[in-house]
């Protein structure tokens, strides 16, 4: 019984914090430029794609977009009315943001059990986190790069509860670490999503000659190769802290862009 009166708390409050929504009000600008959906029938429909999320909050635009298409703008009006749409009518989305960069946005199958048991509160916060989390599956994932490889950016969902100055404090440490370190995530050819990080990009990488010289000739900054002979728990300990200490952003720059381009 309790068990079922918790998961119904986190499920109001975690719809309170879902359900917040901004006004659909909008003022049509003069340098606008158009985006374009793509529903579930993978119709395409061009019209202003107005993101939800900002630096701030990037987690809001996995769950919603907001959209009006070109047919149905009405020039006469000085504001125009939006739909909010999310991953279960749409397969994806391209938006221009506040700097006018595009940015696409696809509908993956993904938990992020990684930031769903990681939690630096504990109590109904910590629970919160890992509801906002482990429940949520089908979302919206940013396209970093595509190609043979594909590799997407997701954030993890913070807490929408804290108590208490302590916890306070601890949450927003939290959603900041958050906000500063996204997952990546990628598929190859097809293949079922993996967390992406220093050893699956050597794995996924091996098979290109191109990519497998560069390497060895230490021509990228983030994949210098390890001349030092190890075994048994040196290596182990070694590869450890190599994951943990890589910059994936700078492995997809380096490493993935130029897979993608030479290993078709």
């Amino acid at each position: 019984m309790k068990k079922i009166l918790l998961l119904s708390v986190l499920s109001l409050m975690s719809a309170s914090l879902y359900g917040q929504d901004e006004t659909t009000d909008y003022e049509l600008k003069s340098n606008e430029k158009f985006g374009f959906i793509v529903d579930k029938s993978g119709k395409k429909t061009e019209g202003i794609v107005r993101m939800v999320g900002d630096a701030r909050n990037p987690w809001d635009n996995q769950k919603k977009v907001k959209f009006v298409a070109v047919s149905d703008i009405d020039k006469s009006k000085k504001k125009q009315k939006f739909k909010t749409m999310d991953s279960d009518d749409l397969k994806e989305y391209v938006a221009y943001d506040e700097n006018n960069n595009e940015r696409h946005f696809e509908v993956i199958k993904y938990t992020n059990v990684k930031e769903g048991l990681n939690t630096a509160t504990s109590g109904l916060s910590g629970n919160i986190k890992a509801f906002n989390n482990l429940t949520k599956t089908n979302q919206f994932a940013e396209v970093v790069t595509d190609g043979k490889i594909k590799i997407y950016r997701l954030y993890g969902f913070p807490t929408s509860f804290a108590a208490g100055d302590n916890q306070i404090k601890e949450a927003e440490r939290e959603t900041e670490r958050m906000r500063n370190n996204p997952s990546y995530i990628y598929t190859k050819k097809g293949s079922k999503l993996k967390e992406f990080n220093l050893k699956e990009a050597k794995i996924i990488t091996a098979d290109c000659p191109v990519i497998k010289s560069k390497v060895a000739g230490g021509e990228y900054a983030s994949m210098k190769n390890d001349t030092k002979k190890r075994t048994g728990l040196g290596k182990f300990i070694k590869n450890q802290v190599d994951d943990v200490m890589s910059d994936v952003p700078q492995i997809i720059d380096e490493v993935i862009l130029d897979y993608n381009e030479n290993c078709k």
